[in-house]
């Protein structure tokens, strides 16, 4: 299955949209493509909230976000000239406009599926719009969306209903990060906070009649940038651990991510840790990846300077394939 990230209001540099009919109908010549190949695909959406700039806002605005608190100077965004900047600070969203900003994930996963992709996942995780409402490390909101963990659990489950609603359940995949604090994202109980979700995620599940199609977790392993993430909870058996207690929470299918290699994700499959194992930088370097593990090949290298470029070759399609002696020895095995 092949996975596209969209932001659907392009408040990111060289991210592609859906929110308009261009938009669709070039989608569609995409996702015709991946079909013509045997595969499913799946379209990501997502908001970066206060993870943006005025530069790419409408009119110069302020990012939005669930607090008016800027990302810390640790981070950088890129700028148009290739330079890098500090995050400026964001417009809380005010009560009408998180129900708009509901309403454009509804109209969003419409416009997937009307480009022809099988389903959405909706991006819940790595300090990005959904999950400055989680985070209580990100968000000091005194309302309905602030405070409690309940409370803080509202943005996403509105979310992901009004979606689930509008194009089927199934078609509705869902992403979180609980122990990751990617861009300042860090909350003070990531245990309990991911197995909030969860528990909304399965009476909403039950309420609908039918299960989502998948609850898509980051690992606390996450490596971002090459550097491990400041935000470990212990060992790696007890990160482990934690992983195996989400997985067991949840009903339904349970998909992993986060710096799995081959061997790492057939002890997760085989442990009953996962259903599904998800693959980021090494698909991107190993357009044959699937090839690779299956006979047990060597990997190419991925160069990470080329990641997040617009650049239609450098860094997407110019990894080699497996050549044509081991290509035939999978063919016998």
């Amino acid at each position: 299955m092949k996975d596209v990230e969209v932001d659907f209001e392009c408040r990111f540099p060289h991210v592609p949209g859906i929110y308009n009919e261009e938009q669709v109908r070039a989608w569609k010549k995409v996702v015709d493509s991946v079909h013509a190949k045997g595969s499913v695909i799946f379209c990501q959406l997502w908001h970066v909230g206060r993870a943006s700039h005025q530069v790419y806002q409408p009119g110069g605005a302020a990012p939005l976000s669930s607090t008016d608190k800027p990302i810390s100077q640790r981070w950088r965004i890129l700028m148009p000239d290739g330079s890098h900047a500090i995050y400026p600070k964001p417009r809380a969203l005010n009560h009408s406009d998180i129900q708009d900003m509901v309403e454009h994930y509804r109209q969003a996963a419409i416009n997937a599926i009307r480009a022809g992709f099988d389903g959405i996942e909706i991006h819940g995780a790595h300090g990005y719009l959904i999950d400055q409402f989680l985070k209580d490390g990100i968000n000091d909101r005194t309302d309905e969306y602030g405070g409690s963990i309940e409370n803080r659990c509202r943005f996403i489950m509105q979310v992901v209903k009004a979606v689930a609603m509008a194009i089927r359940p199934d078609r509705v995949g869902v992403r979180m990060s609980p122990a990751i604090d990617h861009l300042d994202a860090m909350d003070s109980d990531p245990p309990k906070l991911g197995l909030a979700v969860i528990e909304r995620l399965n009476k909403l599940q039950l309420e609908l009649g039918s299960r989502l199609a998948y609850l898509h977790v980051t690992q606390p392993r996450y490596v971002a940038y090459g550097q491990t993430e400041s935000g470990r909870l212990g060992s790696e058996e007890e990160e482990a651990q934690l992983m195996r207690t989400w997985r067991r929470a949840y009903q339904g299918t349970f998909i992993c991510s986060g710096g799995f290699t081959r061997e790492l994700g057939m002890k997760a499959i085989a442990d009953g840790d996962a259903d599904l194992v998800s693959y980021g930088r090494l698909f991107i370097a190993n357009p044959d990846l699937v090839l690779r593990f299956q006979i047990n090949a060597p990997l190419n290298k991925y160069v990470r300077k080329t990641f997040y470029t617009q650049d239609p070759v450098v860094g997407y399609t110019d990894y080699p394939f497996l050549d044509s002696r081991k290509q035939k020895l999978s063919s016998r095995l």
